[in-house]
């Protein structure tokens, strides 16, 4: 089949973009507003950019489903500058469904979803303690894409990893199976990895 989402239907009974761009990483974005207040909701369309510096993004509609207003985490890395990352493991699946739910501005997503708050070194906003991995951001660029979404530019700043995680002085992800989404509703974990090294090397 072939289709142009500008202009044709693609005929199916869901939209099947997001089934090809898969799978994607699951990252909890979690903020403080200007209150004091922290935010937690998971993104998948989440990713690193760079290494040198860390950059991560992630992108969001900007309005909550029905409601005409900026989504907490946006306004919220707009006021303050900055932001964490934590990766969901397998283990946490269950928390992160429950972090995804619409909750009005200034209820705790980390108490709904039974979660502890992590102690920042760099930045204020907290992450996800129970997270295999977390990064500390500063906000460093937005840009906005059509169909009033926005991707968020981060430099990471902090980066904390469990100590359980790293064997043989390599991070071993199979140890805690991030979670990646694909489409749908439909969810997948990295159990295995393998090498390949390129023809150059």
């Amino acid at each position: 089949m072939f289709y142009r989402p500008e202009i044709d239907n693609h005929g199916l009974p869901h939209n099947p973009f997001k089934a090809i761009v898969a799978p994607r990483p699951v990252g909890w974005i979690s903020t403080l507003d200007q209150d004091g207040n922290a935010n937690l909701a998971p993104y998948s369309f989440f990713n690193g950019v760079q290494d040198i510096p860390p950059m991560v993004m992630y992108s969001t509609t900007g309005r909550k489903l029905g409601i005409d207003e900026e989504k907490d985490s946006l306004t919220n890395i707009r006021e303050t500058g900055e932001f964490c990352v934590s990766i969901v493991s397998f283990d946490l699946q269950d928390a992160m469904n429950i972090s995804s739910a619409h909750k009005p501005r200034g209820d705790d997503e980390y108490k709904h979803a039974g979660l502890t708050k992590g102690t920042p070194n760099v930045v204020n906003a907290p992450f996800v303690a129970e997270a295999p991995a977390s990064l500390e951001c500063r906000f460093f660029k937005e840009i906005e894409l059509p169909g009033h979404a926005f991707v968020i530019l981060g430099e990471v700043v902090g980066i904390h990893i469990q100590d359980q995680h790293i064997r043989d002085g390599l991070l071993d992800i199979t140890s805690y199976k991030p979670l990646a989404r694909l489409g749908y509703r439909d969810y997948s974990t990295v159990t295995e990895t393998f090498s390949l090294n390129r023809p150059d090397q």
